[in-house]
């Protein structure tokens, strides 16, 4: 049984891990209750994951498995620090004052927040309550657990669409490609505003192809505010070697300049709102 801990504040590039050793595996977690979950850190001044001055919350557990994760100390709940809903909702409590003049709300990131589904729901649950904008960061892929009660809950979704191509996706995710476009099209069918991510990796998701497949599937959908380009970096990778694990994308360049600016073209021929 993980021991409840005090989440303390910190950042994303914080390397954590081996925190709760006695965690059960990020895909066997039956919690209906969401009491309890595992998180990595929360961040208070955020103005990159949504609209306004931000409280990020980044929560453990992820099914994929990204060759340019720079997080990789959020895949397993094990990682995590083990808290109570109520303790992260008493110290969201404590930032509402600043966040609601500023235009800002809580964003819940990860890892994977649906991994850990009744949490979340509980923590967004209560943020609505505190009168915050709220706002999911995921990957799409376990769209399917999420229900209307869930989604009610969540003015924002920053829906990353790692690449259009089946088989891209496979390679740089571990995974299927469909459900993550299956979620974008429920998103839309029910008009839940949506920043769709993109992360463009040398050598990885670049290809021309791939980028115009992602932009004539989102260009259509009136629910999409904007795309972001987001250049890959390599901030997390001493994550990967701290932690033993295999990065292949060690020597792999940031996207230059020339090359971000022909995807955002690409983006915007296609007709989307692109930054």
């Amino acid at each position: 049984m993980s021991t409840v801990q005090i989440l303390e504040p910190g950042s994303r590039y914080d390397l954590r891990a081996g925190i709760s050793p006695d965690a059960p595996d990020e895909g066997q977690l039956k919690d209906e209750e969401g009491t309890f979950g595992y998180c990595h850190s929360y961040e208070t001044s955020s103005r990159y994951d949504g609209p306004g001055l931000r409280v990020v919350l980044f929560v453990s557990g992820c099914l994929l498995r990204c060759t340019y994760c720079h997080n990789p100390d959020t895949w397993h709940l094990k990682d995590g620090t083990y808290v109570s809903a109520d303790h992260v909702l008493r110290r969201l409590s404590d930032f509402v004052p600043a966040l609601l003049p500023l235009g800002g709300g809580l964003t819940i990131s990860g890892g994977e927040p649906m991994v850990q589904l009744a949490f979340t729901r509980r923590i967004f649950a209560g943020a609505k309550a505190l009168g915050l904008h709220t706002a999911i960061q995921t990957s799409g892929f376990l769209g399917d657990r999420a229900d209307e009660n869930y989604l009610s809950n969540i003015d924002l979704v920053l829906l990353d669409i790692k690449s259009s191509d089946p088989d891209t996706y496979r390679r740089v995710t571990g995974h299927d490609l469909a459900p993550t476009l299956r979620f974008a099209e429920r998103l839309a069918s029910l008009s839940k505003p949506v920043w769709v991510r993109f992360t463009l990796v040398p050598g990885e998701t670049d290809d021309p192809a791939n980028v115009d497949g992602i932009a004539r599937f989102v260009a259509p959908m009136k629910n999409v505010e904007w795309v972001e380009v987001q250049p890959f970096h390599q901030m997390g990778s001493f994550k990967w070697k701290a932690m033993g694990i295999d990065y292949k994308l060690l020597n792999t360049p940031p996207a230059s300049n020339d090359l971000v600016n022909r995807v955002i073209g690409q983006f915007h021929a296609a007709g989307c709102q692109v930054r």
